[in-house]
This record gives C-alpha cells, sequence and structure tokens, in this order.
C-alpha cells in the first residue's frame, strides 16, 4: 500500500477522497450499518486500484515495448477501477439522498448539540488514522507498511485511544493509565530501533489530533 501510494498518482488521489468522505459520512450523521457499508466500497476502490497498478507493472516487465495486448490489458485492469469507482459514488450518493436522509442531516445540524454514536467514532478514527500512517509512510523515504516510516503507526493507534479515554472517563487514575501504556507503546518502537523520536512525535500528534476531533470537540 505505502509502495502504491509513493508511485501512483490515482492512489494518492483515492487516500485523499477516503479520507474526505469519511469525514462526510460522520457530518452527514450516516449509521454504523451505511459507514460500514460506504467503506467497504471504498475499499473495492482501493483494491482495484492496487490491482491495476500490479498488473500494468507485469505488463510492462513482460512486454515493455508497446503492443496492442499489453495496452488492451492495462485498458481492461483502468476499466475495473473506473467500475468500482462508479459503484462507491451511486452508493455514496444513495446513501445521502435515501428516505428522509437530508431532513435527518438538517435536524442534527442545526440542533443544539448534535451527537455522533460512540462505536461509529471509534471505527471511523481508527480507520482515517490507518490512512493518515498510510500516507505518512508513503512520503518517507524509508521503512516499510509494519516496520518503520515517517509515521509511527503503532504510537498514532496508542495516542488515539488514549485521548478517546480520557474524554470517556472522569477518572483522572484511568486516564492517565492510558497515556502511559501509549507511551510505552512509543517508547518500546525507539527502544527497538524501529523509529526516532520525530517519527514517533508525529504519530503521537496524529492519534492525539484524530482523538480530539472525535472525542473533545464533537459532542456527545
Amino acid at each position: 500500500m505505502v509502495y502504491t501510494f509513493r508511485t501512483q498518482r490515482h492512489m494518492r488521489f483515492h487516500l485523499y477522497v477516503v479520507l474526505a468522505v469519511t469525514l462526510m459520512g460522520l457530518l452527514f450523521n450516516l449509521s454504523l450499518r451505511e459507514m460500514l457499508v460506504l467503506l467497504f466500497v471504498i475499499s473495492l476502490v482501493l483494491v482495484a486500484e492496487m490491482f491495476n497498478s500490479a498488473i500494468e507493472a507485469t505488463v510492462d516487465l513482460v512486454q515493455p515495448n508497446y503492443h496492442p495486448m499489453a495496452k488492451f490489458a492495462k485498458d481492461i485492469s483502468a476499466g475495473a477501477v473506473l467500475i468500482t469507482t462508479i459503484v462507491a459514488l451511486v452508493v455514496g450518493t444513495l446513501m445521502l439522498l435515501g428516505p428522509q436522509r437530508w431532513e435527518s442531516i438538517k435536524i442534527n445540524l442545526t440542533a443544539d448539540s448534535p451527537s455522533i454514536p460512540f462505536v461509529p467514532r471509534l471505527i471511523t478514527g481508527g480507520f482515517l488514522v490507518l490512512i493518515i500512517v498510510i500516507i505518512g509512510k508513503g512520503l518517507g523515504k524509508r521503512g516499510q507498511v509494519l516496520k518503520g516510516g515517517l509515521v509511527s503507526g503503532h504510537a498514532a493507534f496508542g495516542f488515539f485511544l488514549a485521548t478517546g479515554i480520557m474524554f470517556l472517563t472522569d477518572q483522572l487514575v484511568v486516564a492517565g493509565l492510558g497515556l502511559v501504556l501509549a507511551a510505552i507503546i512509543a517508547q518500546s518502537r525507539w527502544e527497538a530501533k524501529i523509529h526516532s523520536i520525530f517519527e514517533l512525535s508525529l504519530g503521537a500528534a496524529v492519534g492525539v489530533m484524530m482523538g480530539l476531533l472525535l472525542f473533545g470537540l464533537m459532542p456527545k
């Protein structure tokens, strides 16, 4: 995924769209089932784009010169990406324009304290943290998906959960333990020489900001 993000412009565009669409789903107060369906069709687009990139690389390896059949193979794989993209757009549009959807959006946005259930926040936050970590690793020049990279995924998820705990509990000890556990996760990655202090700080910042956005700034 990181290699595809680094080398394929369309993959970068798709991941940026994933971030925007997921945030819009929260804004429009989609239900958990609707969010899962939306994330599923979006994942199909990402998978199709990765298969498209793999097929293009294989064709170039086998036939580096122009050949009609090579062009045919690339066009078919690109067509698969187009189909999944159209399906994702149709599904997203139908969700937003479904029965009484706009009325519920209006009520939620004009309410004194619009709210989003906890589970959609947690799932959406974890998904957004994952996408940002992938983008961060893609922007960096070293490291792998599960080891190293510009943004520490372990620190990001650890501090995202710790920040969520801070806003979900009234007990100072519990909140402190969450931060300590997140710090231990980050410290273990530094001690194993997998991440630098800067990379761990970036990961922690991603997790804290996402936690603040979903659990702190949005009404409970």
